[in-house]
């Protein structure tokens, strides 16, 4: 299959009308890829400035995460800064998602589907078992309010909220079609997070 090659459009942040199929485009793909942008409701935006203190304490958390499931045989891995494609109009980039063997086998399969041979997985098209957020001072409503919303439309089952400032994490599972609350805390709590039986985690060793 020919993939399709839009008609190119002036890269504004801020303009309206924007699609996930706008980045099948080689003129716009290349001008996304040089920048942290994401798709909402249909407009380009650009996202905050990542800091090295969110990116730090993100990396300690999946590391943690990480060990438990190689202790169990499994070799799971998180990514950061991925676009995820929900729908149409909203193509976020994640700070980090976890792709379990199963998840990156429906990946292949529908990259296989829409004819987008030249990527193994490219932009996810499929939920991913967990995506992690870590809080942006000044952009707390996106995490919080909008991409909640978005993350259980688009049927992720797992969504957790980093919270490096404040030293909190929130872990919300997916009920039906709306997120609960599963284990929260700040600090030094200890969680025992439903997504991965078996594991402690202490948050203090998030912040060290």
């Amino acid at each position: 299959m020919t993939l399709r090659v839009l008609s190119a459009r002036p890269f504004e942040i801020g303009s309206s009308g924007w699609t996930a199929d706008d980045l099948r485009d080689p003129h716009i793909e290349r001008q996304w890829d040089e920048g942290r942008y994401e798709i909402i409701e249909g407009t380009l935006t650009k996202m905050a400035a990542a800091r090295y203190d969110g990116s730090r304490r993100l990396k300690r958390l999946t590391s943690i995460i990480e060990h438990n499931l190689r202790s169990l045989g499994r070799a799971d891995e998180f990514v950061f800064e991925v676009d995820l494609i929900l729908s149409p109009i909203r193509v976020p980039k994640a700070d980090a998602i976890l792709m379990t063997a199963a998840d990156e086998q429906r990946q292949r399969e529908e990259n296989a589907r829409r004819g987008q041979p030249q990527y193994e997985f490219g932009r996810i098209l499929v939920p991913p078992t967990i995506v992690i957020e870590s809080l942006s001072e000044g952009h707390e409503r996106k995490d919080l309010t909008f991409k909640r919303q978005w993350y259980a439309e688009a049927s992720i089952a797992n969504y957790w909220i980093l919270d490096p400032l404040g030293r909190s994490l929130q872990c919300l599972v997916l009920d039906e079609h709306f997120y609960r609350l599963d284990q929260s805390g700040n600090r030094d709590a200890v969680l025992r997070p439903a997504a991965f039986p078996g594991l402690e985690l202490r948050l203090a060793d998030i912040w060290k």
